[in-house]
């Protein structure tokens, strides 16, 4: 086989597998678009033959959907704030300075990131209720959804720091900068593409959050979107074309973003991130 054909073979290969990747989103794109007989015809049709545009009005004002994206949003940015603030930090220490207690350390917080948020709920639920956190329902969110993510954002941002040639942050101690001033002005700077990726990946995770949301926050108004969305399912649900456009309102935004940090996503990626 010619290196032509083998290129056009791998190609129809991806564009096979993107397709199957991508149905279900288009299928659930589509859904809101089609009334209640269509939802179920069989066969099913792939396009709907009197989109119903207004179901997404009707789902944003009878659910409250800019409510729920707000919370939603509040809770995510709370979380990769803390996150960054706290884990850049510790992700340079891992980096800069090894030693066999470092590694150690580097071993509990992989061994953290193993449990399930459904495991840890319960004891942070408890511990929460006897520090009285459960009066400000989001911030004690924002700090479990920190502890879950703490050891994923470390790993990822100090292979980040490891790729950065600590050479030159010894220039820069050489021309008179301290090691704050150094980490600041050479070292950050030449890592922001990895710590981005990182921060990206924990908004993401933490704006689809959904078991602390369900067991901390119990008034509805603070709630974020991913338990409004539970709040559709029931034993008798049928209103499948609803729960598609609250579920295209809730996805799009994430998909914008990654449409409009490309560039940086994929700069990050290579330059260290996720090796």
């Amino acid at each position: 086989m010619s290196e032509t054909a083998r290129n056009r073979l791998m190609l129809a290969v991806a564009i096979i597998m993107a397709a199957i990747y991508l149905f279900p989103l288009y299928w659930m794109y589509i859904t809101t678009l089609k009334s209640g007989s269509e939802m179920f015809a069989t066969p099913p049709s792939f396009w709907p033959s009197s989109p119903q545009w207004g179901t997404y009005g009707y789902v944003w004002e009878s659910r409250q959907m800019g409510r729920y994206l707000w919370n939603s949003l509040v809770i995510a940015v709370g979380a990769v704030t803390l996150i960054t603030v706290l884990g850049v930090g510790c992700a340079y220490v891992l980096a800069r300075y090894r030693n066999v207690w470092v590694d150690i350390g580097l071993f509990l917080i992989l061994m953290l990131q193993v449990l399930p948020a459904s495991l840890m709920v319960t004891p942070i639920f408890v511990g929460f209720s006897q520090l009285g956190m459960l009066n400000y329902p989001r911030l004690a969110v924002v700090i479990a959804i920190a502890a879950k993510s703490m050891p994923f954002f470390v790993v990822l941002v100090r292979a980040t720091f490891m790729a950065v040639p600590q050479e030159l942050e010894e220039a820069a101690l050489v021309d008179g900068n301290s090691r704050v001033g150094a980490f600041f002005h050479i070292v950050l700077p030449l890592a922001r593409n990895g710590i981005l990726v990182s921060a990206i990946l924990i908004f993401m995770q933490a704006f689809g959050e959904f078991v602390y949301s369900k067991s901390m926050i119990q008034a509805a108004e603070l709630q974020p979107a991913s338990v409004g969305l539970n709040s559709f399912m029931g034993p008798n649900t049928n209103e499948w074309n609803n729960i598609m456009a609250y579920a295209t309102m809730y996805v799009t935004p994430i998909l914008a973003i990654f449409v409009l940090l490309q560039r940086r996503i994929v700069s990050g990626l290579t330059s260290g991130a996720l090796k």
